[in-house]
């Protein structure tokens, strides 16, 4: 159940949740505090969005209660596309303060009466004060700042929202859950279809808000950004740390190794710990994702450290040959759509070693230059052509039609596969966490996660010295994005990429390529620097104009 008391925090006791025999955890008690980002994490089944609709109320606990402080607003992403197609743009977005709307409402129909009387005149009196409490005469640019913030135009604001895209309907949304700055936010998945303006965007709106946020996101480098603390969903039970993602991560992993080495003595593990959190206080304080008003490290306790039951993936790509000099030569490639061009006048050479992150502000346009230089799509002009040592690995952004068949998970692989022994292929399956009898479970009934890791375990076959790889993140869970980061920062071969995972392009590419409708752009930098640069900005917005 849930409870409303006089706390200035969200206040969890002894909750628990679970379906018919299977228990998600129970036993709970957390504090969250204003001022602090919580992120949720878990491997996937854990309960990271039941949890969250627990503590909204949209699910009943089976077990204990939430309590909220009095008068306390809580305000929650919701993903329904469809609940508000009949109100306008800037109304959904009104919608988000309850309160406020129902008082602008109440206030609207009184005014509107013709038999106005003093009791609606005393009435109005008591909205009207209210309202200004609530900053009700600034809600309407409030609304609009948001809007725009999250790349929402003007020109849309007073449109219906069954006529927007997606993705457009996902921005407004999303401003409705922020407006009114909420006593307590929780969001799921954030960042889907974002693109990295309002990435960034909304990562510095996150960093500067004073109350209770708990967020669910697959972005390490988002976690990194806005958290304080990480909630961990594991064994069973949820469990609260100080520090981000990373923090947990690294910490995790260290205390994994040390529970390995069985023998090593108490205090040169404790020494170990020690050591591991000062250096890891010491970069937070250095890190750009820090503001004066929040520290990532408030408190850390050795006891804290523990290792995760979590499995990671083992993706191994081992190219069977080295690669030459000649990688790809790409000349005036163009390619549009019926409405738009995608891109045009696209030239590049791809040298040694280098890794690559393709940008668009569309994202049709990367899919479209990997089906080209795959040879699956025709170009509208333009050639390219691959060095002689070169073999690829493609993870196409739809791959839908590999699992338009029954055959079970050996036999799909199989179809990859030089040597077709069973033992060799339930190997690479299950290096990707198939195991025992999920390795004859079909193929057309996977989820988009298990069929990402039975891609993956196709490319794996390839032994290929060039990955092309877009949007490789989707429907993966952390630990499997973890395992590919790690893979590919260490890859002895070229990569060609695009993804929206912040770490991902940071940790692994060497030089981006920004296809644009007005030609590239083409430098050899890091990420973070590109995105950064006020002479790129500058640039990519001429291209776009």
């Amino acid at each position: 159940m849930r409870l409303k008391r006089k706390t200035i925090m969200i206040t969890v006791s002894n909750l628990g949740i679970q379906f018919g025999k299977r228990v998600l955890f129970q036993d709970v008690n957390l504090k969250f505090n204003p001022g602090n980002c919580y992120g949720i994490i878990g491997a996937n089944g854990a309960g990271k969005s039941t949890f969250l609709r627990v503590l909204s109320g949209d699910l009943e606990p089976n077990f204990g209660s939430v309590a909220f402080g009095s008068g306390e607003r809580l305000s929650v992403l919701r993903q329904d596309h469809f609940e508000f197609d009949e109100f306008t743009v800037m109304d959904t977005v009104m919608r988000g303060h309850t309160v406020l709307w129902e008082i602008t409402k109440e206030k609207d129909a009184l005014y509107a009466k013709e038999d106005f009387s003093d009791a609606d005149g005393e009435r109005v009196g008591e909205l009207e004060e209210r309202f200004a409490e609530l900053e009700g005469w600034n809600a309407e640019s409030d609304v609009a700042n948001l809007l725009s913030g999250l790349g929402i135009k003007e020109e849309y604001h007073h449109t219906l929202m069954k006529d927007l895209s997606g993705k457009q309907k996902v921005r407004v949304l999303l401003a409705q859950a922020l407006f009114g700055k909420p006593d307590n936010l929780l969001l799921d998945e954030p960042t889907n279809d974002l693109d990295i303006e309002t990435v960034i965007w909304l990562e510095n709106y996150l960093a500067e808000f004073e109350n209770t946020v708990l967020v669910v996101s697959h972005d390490r480098h988002f976690l990194d950004s806005v958290c304080t603390h990480t909630v961990d969903i594991d064994f069973a039970d949820v469990k609260l740390f100080s520090g981000n993602y990373t923090f947990w991560y690294e910490s995790s992993q260290l205390a994994l190794r040390q529970q390995q080495q069985q023998n090593k003595k108490a205090e040169e593990k404790k020494k170990e710990l020690e050591e591991f959190i000062r250096r890891f206080s010491a970069n937070v304080a250095k890190s750009k994702q820090t503001t004066s008003r929040k520290k990532m490290i408030e408190k850390l306790n050795i006891e804290d450290i523990q290792a995760s039951s979590r499995k990671y993936p083992g993706i191994i790509f081992t190219p069977d040959r080295e690669t030459g000099n000649k990688i790809i030569e790409v000349n005036g490639l163009a390619a549009s759509t019926d409405d738009s061009i995608l891109f045009k006048s696209v030239s590049f050479n791809i040298e040694k070693d280098e890794k690559v992150i393709f940008l668009s502000r569309d994202p049709r346009a990367m899919t479209a230059l990997f089906e080209i230089i795959n040879g699956e799509k025709k170009a509208d002009e333009g050639t390219f052509e691959w060095g002689q040592t070169i073999t690829t690995a493609y993870l196409p952004i739809d791959n839908t039609p590999f699992f338009n068949t029954d055959i079970n998970l050996v036999d799909w692989i199989a179809q990859f596969s030089e040597d077709t022994h069973e033992v060799y292929l339930k190997g690479y399956l299950g290096k990707m966490l198939f195991s025992g009898e999920e390795v004859l479970k079909k193929s057309s009934v996977l989820s988009g996660g298990e069929k990402m890791r039975c891609m993956i375990s196709r490319m794996m076959l390839k032994n290929a010295n060039c990955m092309i790889l877009d949007s490789p993140t989707n429907h993966l869970d952390l630990e499997t994005i973890q395992a590919f980061n790690n893979t590919l920062k260490n890859f002895k071969g070229n990569i060609l990429m695009s993804s929206h995972d912040h770490e991902f392009i940071q940790t692994v590419c060497n030089r981006v390529i920004e296809l644009t409708p007005k030609g590239t752009i083409d430098k050899l930098m890091d990420y973070d620097d590109y995105i950064s640069s006020d002479e790129i900005k500058a640039l990519r917005s001429k291209m776009y104009e």
